[in-house]
């Protein structure tokens, strides 16, 4: 029986190894997808009314922009710039409030991360999407008053208006910072200070590396998008100035 057995195990292993495939070439061609493509009716008519929902609300006229705002309309900031830390920073604070009991001081955002410019004229919830297409979400992360002056340090090196509010830096003319303020007043030892920023900012996106291992982090569960969308809803026409918040003399 054991001798039975043994055959026919060889036997289905023989056979098994005599079926093994192996691919030994893969052929690929590309398909456009265009107008010329049938259309069909039954899917066409499932997804009109959301698709026709959808382009009601990002069409929806939320508030007024009183001038163009861009991100090139200023050296160290711009119209953009403070509009989006600003906002951010406002939207956030009763949400980091209610949770732990303090005030937010900073807000910093990137350069990089407004995608669009805000036209003249009305502001719909599609201009949210614009300006912020990704999912950045808002942290709160609290952080020493060394990593606050490596913030400092970080911007006046860059040289780039990124977004920021609560904060104002003066540098000479030969790019030194001769004053930084947080809401006001110079930074204190030992003191720690809470910034409002981006999840991705805070992972040590743009080398912002200050941002990381904070003394606390709160995560708001808000994403920046929707922060606009909210700030948008509540005001009339949104505020475009430069205000000196950051400035070379």
């Amino acid at each position: 029986m054991r001798k039975i057995v043994l055959l026919l195990t060889v036997f289905l292993a023989i056979s098994c190894a005599k079926e093994e495939q192996r691919v030994s070439k893969i052929e690929g061609k590309r398909i456009n997808i265009n107008d010329s493509l049938a259309v069909d009716e039954a899917i066409e008519a499932y997804i009109k009314p959301y698709r026709e929902r959808i382009e009601e609300d990002m069409n929806k006229v939320l508030s007024y922009a009183p001038k163009d705002m861009h991100k090139s309309d200023g050296e160290l900031e711009t119209t953009i710039g403070n509009l989006m830390a600003d906002l951010v920073k406002s939207q956030s604070e009763p949400v980091y409030k209610q949770r732990t009991g303090k005030s937010i001081d900073i807000c910093l955002l990137n350069h990089g991360g407004i995608r669009a410019p805000i036209p003249k004229g009305p502001i719909k919830t599609q201009t949210a999407f614009n300006v912020m297409p990704f999912e950045n979400s808002i942290v709160v992360a609290e952080l020493t008053s060394e990593n606050v002056h490596n913030m400092v340090s970080y911007l006046a090196e860059a040289k780039r208006a990124h977004p920021i509010s609560g904060l104002t830096i003066k540098l000479d003319a030969n790019e030194k910072v001769t004053e930084a303020l947080v809401n006001g007043k110079p930074i204190e030892d030992g003191k720690t200070y809470t910034v409002v920023t981006s999840d991705y900012l805070q992972n040590g996106g743009d080398r912002m590396n200050f941002l990381q291992n904070p003394v606390s982090l709160e995560v708001l569960d808000y994403k920046i998008r929707n922060a606009m969308i909210d700030y948008f809803k509540s005001v009339d026409t949104i505020p475009a100035r430069l205000d000196g918040r950051f400035i070379q003399q």
